[in-house]
């Protein structure tokens, strides 16, 4: 296993990093527990994980798994989602703008019963809620980083950042980051961190992978000059890059592309014909290298020298020893020149101005 340091601090974390999301419902609590003790014991120390993950199911799987090995390892939680509300509070507002980006409004998180317009976002009162709720279901008393989910257009920056600041001053919180949120958005945590003498956000965690390589045109750039942290999420596209779809056919039970509307939803954007030609021209590529491409993909994301860690779940220890041997692939020029030109196929450069 290959560790490296978060950012500009002196954290040492795995470069594969064990992702979660998927226990406690695609994968049931004992063979959850198997896959989290399986990487640990193959060097593994960076776990993730959230609150909202099967409405805290997941962190009370992962308390589980942890007991007894917990101060060597790095547990990081996330807060702040936006969720569907009970129905007797109407719709969620201020959900984040209608762009190119984001051409469609976005769908909340479904919560169960009770959920109420505090439940939720980057307030300073749900924020506090959040972090104690997380502690309680992973049964320590702190996080070693802790991340807001997701931008909350309806709270002010300096709130929720003295918020976290907070967090870390008590003790209950070690390192601060962010998740899903754009460059701009992070430039200006940055700054108003600076301006007020807070603890900044030290890491993001966005969505990067061969066939989603935007973030390299503003926010990796920005990440590296300013010596943030970068532990992606999706490495694999949600499991496209695993080969196993196919375009004329029904995805497969059980797998992620299947989990009903919550499957859909999160993957549909990979589903169309220029992704999977590009599927087959990578597929042929690490091929070509003497590799299959689940890790193909996930040594090309590792890589990138801005890059900390792949946030990367499995749903058996077959898979996980596949993913994790990504970390010793080191990849020729020419493979990473035939991945570029796949991507220049897929999203023809942008106009671009200046230097």
């Amino acid at each position: 296993m290959q560790y490296r340091k978060m950012g500009r601090t002196g954290l040492k974390v795995s470069s594969f990093c064990l992702g979660t999301m998927t226990f406690g419902r695609q994968v049931e609590e004992k063979e959850s527990i198997h896959i989290i003790h399986a990487a640990i014991d193959a060097g593994v120390n960076f776990i993730d994980t959230a609150d909202m993950y099967v409405n805290g199911v997941t962190e009370e799987i992962v308390a589980k798994a942890i007991k007894g090995k917990r101060d060597s390892l790095v547990i990081a939680s996330k807060g702040g989602h936006i969720r569907k509300l009970d129905e007797k509070y109407g719709e969620p507002l201020d959900c984040g703008p209608i762009d190119l980006a984001r051409p469609k409004a976005f769908h909340a998180w479904p919560a169960g019963e009770g959920v109420g317009h505090n439940d939720m976002g980057l307030s300073r009162k749900h924020i506090m809620q959040a972090v104690e709720g997380s502690l309680q279901r992973l049964k320590t008393d702190y996080l070693d980083l802790y991340y807001a989910h997701m931008p909350d257009y309806a709270t002010p920056f300096d709130e929720t950042l003295r918020a976290m600041d907070d967090l870390v001053r008590q003790g209950k919180v070690r390192y601060l980051g962010c998740s899903n949120f754009r460059a701009f958005q992070l430039c200006k945590a940055l700054w108003i961190s600076d301006r007020l003498n807070l603890a900044r956000w030290d890491c993001i965690q966005p969505p990067y992978n061969l066939l989603a390589r935007d973030v390299e045109y503003e926010l990796l750039p920005l990440c590296d000059e300013e010596s943030v942290g970068v532990c992606v999420f999706s490495p694999m596209a949600a499991g496209f890059l695993s080969g196993k779809y196919k375009k004329d056919a029904k995805p497969l039970e059980g797998a992620r592309f299947s989990l009903a509307h919550l499957g859909y939803r999160y993957n549909q954007p990979y589903w169309d014909d220029a992704s999977f030609m590009a599927v087959e021209k990578l597929t042929q590529t690490a091929e070509e290298h003497g590799k299959r491409l689940p890790e193909f993909a996930l040594a090309w994301v590792l890589s990138n020298k801005t890059i900390t860690s792949i946030v990367c779940g499995a749903t058996t220890i077959e898979q996980l020893e596949q993913n994790m041997g990504a970390v010793e692939i080191t990849l020729p020029k020419e493979a990473l020149d035939a991945c570029d030109a796949v991507w220049r196929e897929l999203r023809p450069p942008r106009l671009f101005y200046g230097r």
